[in-house]
């Protein structure tokens, strides 16, 4: 029967992408569509990588599109080949658990997976549906009591150009989670629910949030996304933007919460890593990541993250 024939993929796709990799798909799906590569939204593309987040590393089938990312089969390769290709790698960073595969596992999947009608190793995923419809937040109303012990401070609201080092000064200075630099930052907020079913505020920071955002874009597109949100006065206001670092740093939780992200189950999961205005010195843009609990920067070059604006109550 055969690989693609046993999963019944739109498209009826018969090849594998085999130069493609995990550290490849940012730029080309992610950052500016990969123009260059990539013809439409609805074209797919098919490569193999290993899941080394579980602890059982997995040999798996990814399909990949435009903002499109979906993990179709696991393939039952000897275990011992994926755990040596998986050591091979070296050191890595402590947010890389996603790796290509070597030489030996590709020969290995052309011989027993792809250019055979033997597919007794391909294990189809269902796939789910991701969206993430925002109910209910559990928080209390706007104009409930607040805690006596309740003290507010303000965040810087300007953009930041900074280094590292002063990343990391900035979330001791307020005591922030970031599990790469503050893992037991205790930093703690008071979201209340404004009731229409859009936007949720921070009574200690006074910051006016959206429960969901904005799709992934470069960073120029998302300042014209912004540009025309205000426009459209989105909640009754027109003066959203994006968060700085550290007002973006004060939504990060401990724990994750059953949307596998450290953040409050009233914001939506679409999101999971977002854009903050601050640049790096000497170069890149400045992330906040909520998938893995930390701030990270990343190349100037390849811009492009979700949104999730915020603005100051009056």
């Amino acid at each position: 029967m055969g690989l693609f024939d046993k999963l019944s993929l739109e498209g009826n796709p018969t090849t594998v992408d085999w130069e493609m990799t995990p550290e490849y798909t940012f730029g080309t799906f992610e950052s500016w569509g990969g123009k260059e590569r990539v013809r439409s939204r609805k074209e797919r593309i098919y490569y193999f990588f290993i899941d080394a987040w579980v602890e059982t590393p997995k040999l798996c089938l990814m399909e990949r599109g435009i903002k499109h990312a979906r993990v179709v089969a696991e393939i039952l390769a000897p275990q011992d080949m994926v755990q040596r290709c998986v050591d091979n790698q070296g050191k890595v960073a402590l947010f890389e658990r996603t790796h290509a595969i070597d030489e030996d596992l590709k020969q290995w999947l052309k011989e027993n997976v792809v250019e055979t009608d033997d597919d007794s190793k391909v294990i189809p995923l269902q796939e789910e549906d991701t969206a993430d419809s925002l109910g209910a937040t559990g928080l209390p109303g706007a104009e409930e009591p607040l805690p006596a012990e309740l003290t507010t401070l303000t965040l810087p609201e300007t953009p930041l150009e900074v280094v590292e080092e002063e990343v990391a000064e900035l979330i001791q200075q307020y005591n922030f989670v970031d599990h790469e630099r503050h893992p037991n930052g205790s930093f703690s907020n008071y979201l209340v629910d404004n009731g229409d079913g859009l936007t949720v505020t921070d009574k200690v920071t006074g910051l006016m949030w959206q429960r969901a955002g904005l799709d992934i874009m470069s960073n120029r597109m998302m300042r014209k996304a912004i540009k025309k949100l205000n426009q459209e006065g989105f909640a009754g206001y027109s003066d959203w933007r994006m968060p700085t670092l550290p007002e973006a740093m004060s939504l990060m939780e401990q724990e994750l919460n059953a949307k596998d992200q450290h953040l409050h189950l009233a914001f939506s999961s679409d999101q999971p890593f977002i854009l903050v205005d601050a640049t790096r010195r000497p170069g890149g843009q400045w992330f906040v990541d909520f998938k893995h609990g930390r701030a990270y920067w990343s190349s100037g070059t390849i811009p492009g993250g979700f949104g999730r604006l915020c603005r100051k109550e009056k």
